[in-house]
C-alpha cells in the first residue's frame, strides 16, 4: 500500500457509520482522502462513530443502501474514484430474528451499489466487502480458498454469498475485463475474518459482550467457546482492502476478483482461549462461564487462506492475535477512564501504518 496514493483522492464509503465503516473513514482520512461516507444513522448506542468523532473527518450523507435512486445519486453528486461498500446487515443472530431485512440489505443494497456505479463517471475501483462466513462451511480444519464454494446455513452466511454471487454477476456482465477500455472500473470483492478492536458495540459478539458484561462485573456467556474463528485487528483487512482499491485503481482488471483477507497463523484460536486472554488483560473479575441454553446453528470451525493476498497483493497482516487484543483492550480501558477516544484511534491508526 501506497500512502501517498490516497493523498486528495475522492472515496465514496457506504456504511461509514458501523464499527468497521469508522475505522476505515479514519484510515482514509489520515492518509488525506477526500471522503464522503453514505449510511444510516449508527447502527448501536454507543459507537465509534460517535465516540471518534468520525464525523469532523469526512462528509456524510443519511441515506438507505436498499434506496437505488438515493445512491445513484450521491455518488454522482460525490465523483468517487474508489468506492468501499461495507453497508450490511452484519450480525448471523439477528439474520434469524429479520431474515428479510438481512437479505434486502445486503443482496438488493449490493445490487443498487453495483447499478449506481455503473452509471458514475470517473470511477476506477470498487471494494465490495463481505465476509469469511461467504463459504459454504464444512467445517474444514484448514483454510477457504477464493475459488471454493459459496453457501450458508444461516439467512447473514448465504445473504452474504449471494452478494458474492451478484458482485461476480455485475464484473462479468458489465465490467468484463474485455471492455475495461470502454468503462474503466475494476470491481472486487473482499471476504475477512472475525475482526477484534476498539468502539465495537454490536449485540451477540464476542469482545462487545465481554466489555458490557465487565461494566455490569458479570460473568461473560459464552455461546460455544470451542469454536474457532479467524481473528484479527480490524486494522489488518481494512489495509488489505486499501492494497485491492490502490492495486485495481493502478492495474484495471488484473486484481478485480474475490479476495480473502484473514490472520496467516496457522493456530487458529477458540473463543474460550480468546475470552482467556482478554479476562487476564482486563482483571478486576472479569471472568467467563459457558452458556447451556440452545442457540441457532452457527458455524463452529472457520479459516482463511490468504496466500492469494499474499502472493499477488504483497498483503500481510502487520498484527498477532495478541497485539491485536491488546490494542482493543487498550481503547475499552481508556474509554473506562475517560480518556480522549479520538486521540487514541487516530494513534492507534498512525502507530499501525508506521509499522
Amino acid at each position: 500500500m501506497n500512502p501517498g496514493f490516497w493523498s486528495g483522492r475522492r472515496v465514496f464509503v457506504t456504511g461509514c457509520t458501523g464499527f468497521k465503516g469508522s475505522w476505515l473513514c479514519l484510515m482514509l482520512r489520515h492518509l488525506g482522502a477526500q471522503i464522503t461516507g453514505y449510511s444510516l444513522p449508527p447502527p448501536t448506542t454507543p459507537n465509534l462513530y460517535t465516540e471518534a468523532a468520525v464525523t469532523d473527518q469526512l462528509r456524510t450523507v443519511e441515506g438507505d443502501v436498499r434506496d437505488a435512486d438515493r445512491v445513484r445519486e450521491c455518488l454522482l453528486q460525490a465523483r468517487p474514484e474508489v468506492v468501499f461498500h461495507l453497508a450490511a446487515q452484519s450480525l448471523v443472530r439477528r439474520s434469524y430474528t429479520d431474515p428479510l431485512e438481512t437479505y434486502s440489505t445486503n443482496v438488493m443494497g449490493t445490487a443498487s451499489l453495483l447499478e449506481a456505479c455503473r452509471k458514475t463517471p470517473g470511477l476506477k475501483a470498487v471494494v465490495i466487502v463481505t465476509t469469511d462466513k461467504c463459504y459454504l462451511n464444512r467445517e474444514w480444519v484448514w483454510g477457504y480458498r477464493e475459488e471454493d464454494a459459496l453457501g450458508g446455513d444461516d439467512p447473514y452466511s448465504s445473504s452474504k454469498a449471494a452478494a458474492e454471487l451478484v458482485t461476480a454477476a455485475y464484473r462479468q456482465s458489465f465490467f468484463n475485463a474485455t471492455s475495461y477500455s470502454k468503462y474503466g472500473v475494476a470491481i472486487a470483492s473482499a471476504r475477512a475474518g472475525n475482526v477484534i478492536g476498539g468502539g465495537d458495540w454490536a449485540e451477540d459478539r464476542l469482545i462487545p459482550d465481554a466489555m458490557r458484561a465487565f461494566a455490569k462485573r458479570e460473568a461473560v456467556c459464552l455461546r460455544h467457546p470451542q469454536s474457532t474463528r479467524p481473528w484479527q485487528h480490524v486494522l489488518d483487512p481494512l489495509s488489505g482492502y486499501l492494497a485491492l482499491a490502490e492495486r485495481m485503481a493502478l492495474d484495471g482488471p488484473k486484481v478485480a476478483e474475490a479476495w480473502n483477507f484473514g490472520p496467516l497463523s496457522d493456530e487458529p484460536k477458540t473463543v474460550a482461549w480468546v475470552m482467556d486472554y482478554v479476562c487476564s488483560g482486563w482483571q478486576d473479575g472479569a471472568r467467563w462461564i459457558q452458556d447451556s441454553e440452545a442457540h441457532p446453528h452457527e458455524g463452529r470451525h472457520l479459516r482463511l487462506d490468504c496466500s492469494k493476498a499474499a502472493e499477488r497483493l504483497h498483503w500481510r497482516p502487520r498484527l498477532s492475535l495478541t497485539q491485536g487484543l491488546d490494542l482493543t483492550l487498550e481503547w475499552y480501558k481508556a474509554r473506562a477512564q475517560q480518556r480522549d477516544l479520538p486521540a487514541l484511534t487516530r494513534s492507534q491508526i498512525r502507530d499501525y501504518l508506521s509499522r
